[in-house]
């Protein structure tokens, strides 16, 4: 079976399937990128088994969603990144979306060092992107700049360039040391201030499956990537059965 879609949940869906794979050696799965938008067409047209994606395959024009099965493994937080030479620590979220929209182009502008703003932008498909800019940019344009298709490529390019600003999943916040990840209105991205909504830049994990065609196969691995809490911690996402909140499609959060 192929695996694929979003970047953001790739870890996790690598790690799982090679643990799976060892325990059931008759299954071969492949774990691919691409983005939430490709995870989503390819399993509705049935490339893909499995598509893995940051958003609701509603948020996702032109997808049948009635005709996947949505299932929700983990949830991640998203945070802004910077180079971390860059000396900022907390935006407000005015700052935050007026950097991502070119009105503020200086660090200097909101407190760091007279240094030149890189905004580092995410390919349309991106469900770390549609996540990002509903949720922390307040659905304002992002400016015309340098775009990553991936995740692990957004935080080499941020390391490796003074003055950067992008955002990835929670968990790529550790993977290299050249970056750090902002607070918004003193708000820390931690996965107890996920879990309670104080810090609302974050998503479910899902993994759908084309509702006509799903394996037992298929149905196993996801029941095993959803049951593997300890990985999930590990590799930076939080288990669903830890939120203290529920959100649907059209971003409304309710209490548990």
């Amino acid at each position: 079976m192929i695996a694929g879609g979003s970047t953001a949940l790739q870890p996790l869906a690598q790690q799982a399937s090679t643990e799976f794979m060892t325990k059931n050696p008759n299954v071969q799965i492949t774990v691919q990128g691409g983005g939430s938008g490709v995870g989503l067409t390819q399993t509705s047209e049935g490339s893909f088994q499995v598509g893995n994606s940051d958003i609701f395959a509603e948020e996702k024009s032109g997808i049948d969603a009635s005709a996947l099965t949505d299932h929700k493994v983990a949830v991640v937080g998203f945070a802004p990144i910077i180079n971390s030479k860059t000396s900022v620590d907390n935006l407000t979220k005015q700052q935050l979306i007026d950097i991502f929209t070119g009105k503020i182009t200086n660090w200097k502008e909101v407190g760091g060092s007279n240094e030149k703003i890189t905004v580092i932008g995410r390919t349309e498909g991106s469900g770390t992107r549609v996540n990002f800019d509903k949720y922390a940019l307040d659905k304002a344009t992002e400016v015309t700049g340098p775009t990553q298709d991936a995740s692990g490529s957004v935080v080499t390019m941020v390391a490796q360039t003074p003055g950067a600003i992008s955002y990835v999943a929670f968990s790529y916040l550790t993977t290299n040391s050249n970056i750090k990840a902002l607070s918004i209105d003193g708000v820390k991205p931690t996965d107890e201030n996920v879990t309670t909504n104080a810090w609302k830049v974050w998503s479910y994990e899902h993994m759908y499956t084309n509702t006509k065609k799903e394996t037992s196969a298929e149905k196993e691995f996801i029941s095993y990537v959803t049951s593997d809490t300890a990985d999930l911690k590990k590799l930076g996402y939080i288990s669903v059965s830890d939120m203290k909140v529920d959100r649907d499609a059209q971003g409304t959060v309710t209490k548990k």
